[in-house]
């Protein structure tokens, strides 16, 4: 479109996600994006947490800051949300763990929120502070791309990427616009719905892959839906960029005794890095 208000800045030189996925692709390696909810059961093993996904595979990590209106996401990461608000997370903590980490963590950092708890606490407010905690980037899941353009200048201002999302119902013309604007990589939503464990991969995901790569160059992660092995070999093979893990990492923490938790999600790492890897 030539309205200027659709225009979305793009940053000049390279952000950290789009060196993440450069290096990733000069290795032939596809990318392994975990996701978790802040808080879940508490911030202190949130911490563990991701230092641990770390250490064992992850290339980037999706961090979800806890809403108590998840209209994108299924049971699992809706309950994880509760959880995490019940034990006190706000997004002004999610900044202050990542600031703890800022040494630690050498990922790219991306944080997942909706758009009404970040408009309480002030958008550009945010974003500096979620920049300089370390955040290389953003998603919106309810930000539609006509509005985008409003936030995006922020974002990248503060050095970071505001990443969008294409589903299998987004019209041609609508993903090709929504493809030549979004920053770091484009996340390709599997399946129709909210968020969850699938049983298989829907075919058409393929054919949504070849089409994006048809528009442009940016990289492509698939998330929603994806939960085994197999999954994560299905996307490899199908030439996408990445693969975003949610609802099973989600699943096991949610299942775990504390004690166990860190332990058990990082065993989880590792069987989908070796599998994407293969």
């Amino acid at each position: 479109m030539r309205d200027n208000k659709m225009q979305i800045t793009k940053n000049e030189s390279s952000s950290k996600v789009d060196e993440k996925f450069d290096e990733l692709k000069n290795k032939k390696k596809l990318a392994l994006m975990p996701f978790i909810m802040a808080g879940d059961p508490n911030i202190e093993i949130t911490s563990e947490i991701l230092l641990k996904l770390q250490e064992n595979g992850a290339d980037l990590i999706e961090l979800g800051i806890p809403y108590s209106d998840p209209l994108a996401d299924g049971p699992v990461i809706q309950v994880a949300a509760s959880r995490a608000l019940k034990s006190g997370t706000t997004p002004r903590k999610v900044i202050t763990l990542l600031e703890s980490l800022k040494e630690k963590l050498n990922i790219p950092i991306i944080l997942f929120s909706y758009l009404n708890p970040l408009l309480c606490f002030g958008f550009e407010h945010f974003c500096e502070m979620a920049s300089n905690a370390g955040v290389s980037g953003l998603i919106i899941p309810d930000l539609p791309l006509e509005e985008a353009y409003k936030f995006s200048k922020i974002v990248s201002n503060h050095s970071m990427d505001l990443i969008l999302l294409v589903a299998p119902t987004t019209p041609f013309e609508r993903m090709k616009q929504i493809s030549n604007h979004t920053k770091g990589f484009t996340y390709l939503v599997s399946v129709t719905g909210v968020t969850g464990e699938r049983n298989k991969m829907e075919n058409r995901v393929e054919n949504l892959i070849g089409k994006l790569k048809e528009i442009n160059n940016n990289p492509i992660a698939v998330g929603f839906g994806i939960s085994t092995p197999e999954h994560v070999n299905k996307v490899r093979e199908w030439g996408a960029d990445g693969v975003i893990i949610g609802s099973a990492f989600v699943k096991r923490i949610s299942s775990s005794n504390e004690k166990d938790v860190v332990d058990l999600v990082s065993e989880f790492c590792k069987e989908m890095r070796i599998s994407a890897d293969k």
